[in-house]
């Protein structure tokens, strides 16, 4: 074992040993990672930018240190005088060197090739009955003989004109109200919140003259992407929409690891807190900056998120959900102030955040629950949330159940050796002959296949670049199905005699898919095929307890939500066993099905009572404290599985032959959180 630093670059995971005194940059270069560089490492262009974390990071069995990085250079001072000082907590990775075990976040705004965030709004109309109301009146100037405040003549003509009696008043609008009402002539706008019919009407926001425009937003607040879109509230119209990546994947990939951070570092909760809070104010501005609108015309706001999400997002400490009984601090829906959250919109701005159904089964899934509605059908309903920690809602109109399972990282990427997230160049498509083993792939960035003309110039501009999530699924997928692995996922060496794809990689084998311009192998390895099976099995054997919880062994319709889920082929899910046989023209991607929940939320406040209703209505199951979950696990590491059959799939798909003989078992995961062919 080698007794150099280990240095492990996030958000990829990607590790390796260095001698002392190696520069950060040959490290991430040395293992793949990607930091641009224009000047060749004279700390000229301050585009290697790298952000090393300190503190004690579980999940990587290191205690970052700030000392394992080297003291501030003469290149890095140089730089900040010539072209202005570094964000807070950067370093230049060309100078920077490795004196210690060290954690090296690569930020997000510096990678060129970064992540594409495909979540964007669907065109859903939904009926307007908004919190928010803009309610203008025309106030009787000051009269000596009435010795009435500006304020209260200003809630007379609200009384007067639109039937608002006991207004509440906040505060940011005492010391204004006088200014607007003489600006405006006696005529102003008033913003009105109410958002139960019992409740008494707040003034949030007043406007000289008439005003005919409010905004709200509406965010749903990943593992990995954050996505924001901005609404009209008078027309319900979306006006522009926004993504990034999650900042607080540096601290770690999956919300387990998170949580770990939170109880091994005293101030990791405020750090994760102002990360999410920083990203999602940056997103204020660019849906605001695109759509032209102040952020001050924002008055209303909803937020979803996975319960641990949820809980940074507030400034609440998620170490409880860390263990069984996984016990939320708060479960029904928050209504606060954005000033409360630090949030730059405003000062009156309210925001709701929409109840979580369990202590791993989020708000998230409550919004993608009231977007999909199966609560309301008539047949069974499967809707799956596929992410780094799955959540699973199953159900019809007399008796919907709800779990989450622990996938992890994989699907999108991570811990997958050629893995990568979504971004321009990852490989998002596969084809693999039966005969040869020759592949067809489609990337990110190119609309045509690798063998169309063309192909070569469209993606000349990025490259191939890696594996993303829908890409690692079907490459899996089409290697069963060619019988490169088998049902067990145990890459078959005997193939190498067919192609050269096939090698000997150690003591198993691995599939090259991909040789880049610059000669490097885009592989599959057999511990990939482990981390897929892994995940997909962890993701079935949830959806399985729930099936069993219904007394049913079909379901009628299943919807993929997410990013994910959004862009996995139906045909590859059901080939992996990643979800349970159905017709393949009943399983449908939904896009992200949390952000329309969200904005529905927002546009109507009669769907904040269905939803939080809704809540209280499903039964929660534990997966991590159900007995039988082990068992569904372990049958859900073969190719689709060992146990449950595919009749309907085999309709449409010709699946290899079943070997007599069992599969590999596997640990279940801890909360560690001539076929057709298209």
């Amino acid at each position: 074992m080698s007794t150099d630093p280990l240095v492990v670059f996030t958000p990829s995971g990607k590790r390796g040993h260095f001698p002392v005194g190696t520069p950060i940059l040959d490290a991430a270069r040395e293992l793949g990672v990607y930091v641009e560089s224009v000047c060749g490492g004279r700390g000229i262009c301050g585009r290697c930018q790298v952000a090393p974390e300190f503190g004690h990071f579980a999940k990587h069995g290191i205690e970052s240190k700030a000392e394992a990085v080297s003291d501030w250079t003469s290149k890095e001072t140089r730089y900040t005088e010539k072209r202005g000082d570094l964000p807070e907590g950067r370093r230049l990775s060309c100078s920077a060197t490795v004196k210690g075990p060290l954690i090296v976040d690569i930020p997000a705004d510096t990678v060129v090739n970064q992540q594409v965030v495909r979540k964007a709004a669907d065109t859903r109309v939904i009926e307007r009955n908004p919190a928010v109301q803009l309610c203008y009146v025309e106030v009787e100037e000051p009269d000596m003989h009435k010795p009435l405040g500006d304020l209260d003549r200003v809630k007379a003509a609200l009384e007067r004109d639109w039937g608002l009696t006991d207004v509440l008043v906040s505060q940011q609008i005492l010391p204004i109200v006088q200014q607007v009402l003489r600006k405006g002539k006696w005529a102003v706008t008033v913003a009105i919140h109410q958002d139960l019919e019992s409740s008494r009407p707040t003034m949030i926001a007043i406007y000289p003259g008439l005003k005919n425009e409010a905004y709200g937003i509406a965010c749903d607040i990943g593992s990995t992407t954050i996505a924001m879109h901005l609404s009209s509230l008078l027309s319900g119209r979306t006006l522009a929409s926004s993504g990034t990546s999650n900042p607080q994947i540096r601290f770690g990939e999956d919300v387990m690891s998170r949580v770990s951070y939170v109880m091994m570092n005293p101030d990791g909760r405020e750090a994760m807190t102002k990360a999410v809070r920083t990203a999602v104010n940056g997103l204020i501005q660019n849906v605001c900056s695109e759509a032209g609108v102040d952020p001050e015309d924002i008055l209303d706001s909803v937020f979803v998120g996975n319960p641990i999400m949820h809980h940074l997002f507030l400034g609440i400490d998620p170490t409880e959900l860390g263990g069984a009984p996984f016990a939320l601090a708060v479960s029904g829906a928050v209504h606060t102030w954005a000033t409360e959250l630090d949030l730059h919109m405003n000062e009156g701005t309210r925001v709701y955040i929409i109840p979580c159904i369990a202590g791993h089964v989020g708000a998230d899934a409550a919004a993608a629950t009231l977007s999909e509605a199966p609560h309301k059908e008539s047949e069974l309903s499967l809707l799956v949330d596929v992410g780094t920690n799955a959540e699973i809602v199953l159900g019809h109109e007399a008796h919907t159940l709800a779990c989450s399972s622990p996938t992890g990282p994989a699907f999108e990427g991570a811990e997958i050796s050629c893995g990568q997230r979504a971004a321009p160049g990852a490989i998002e498509r596969v084809r693999i002959d039966p005969v040869t083993l020759e592949p067809r792939i489609r990337i990110i960035g190119a609309e045509m296949w690798s063998d169309e003309p063309g192909f070569a110039e469209a993606s000349k501009a990025t490259g191939v670049t890696g594996i993303c999530g829908s890409g690692i699924i079907e490459v899996i997928g089409e290697m069963f199905l060619a019988g490169i692995i088998d049902e067990d996922g145990v890459l078959d060496g005997s193939k190498a005699a067919v192609s050269a794809r096939v090698y000997e990689d150690n003591r198993t084998f691995s599939y090259r898919l991909w040789k880049t311009e610059e000669g490097l192998d885009i592989t599959v390895n057999q511990t990939d095929v482990r981390a897929i099976q892994m995940a997909k099995a962890a993701l079935y054997a949830g959806v399985k307890l729930l099936m069993e919880k219904h007394a049913t062994p079909t379901v009628s319709k299943i919807s993929l939500a997410g990013a994910f889920g959004t862009f996995i082929d139906p045909k590859y899910a059901l080939v992996m066993g990643l979800i349970p046989d159905c017709e393949i023209e009943n399983v449908k991607a939904v896009g992200n099905a949390a952000g329309t929940g969200a904005r529905m939320a927002l546009l109507n406040r009669t769907h904040r009572r269905e939803i939080e209703e809704t809540v209280q209505n499903i039964d929660k199951i534990e997966t991590a404290l159900e007995p039988k979950f082990q068992e569904h696990f372990v049958n859900a590491m073969a190719f689709p599985n060992k146990v449950d059959k595919f009749p309907r799939l085999e309709a449409e798909v010709k699946l290899p032959e079943r070997s007599a003989g069992a599969n590999e078992s596997g640990a279940a995961p801890r909360r560690r959180g001539g076929r057709r062919r298209s």
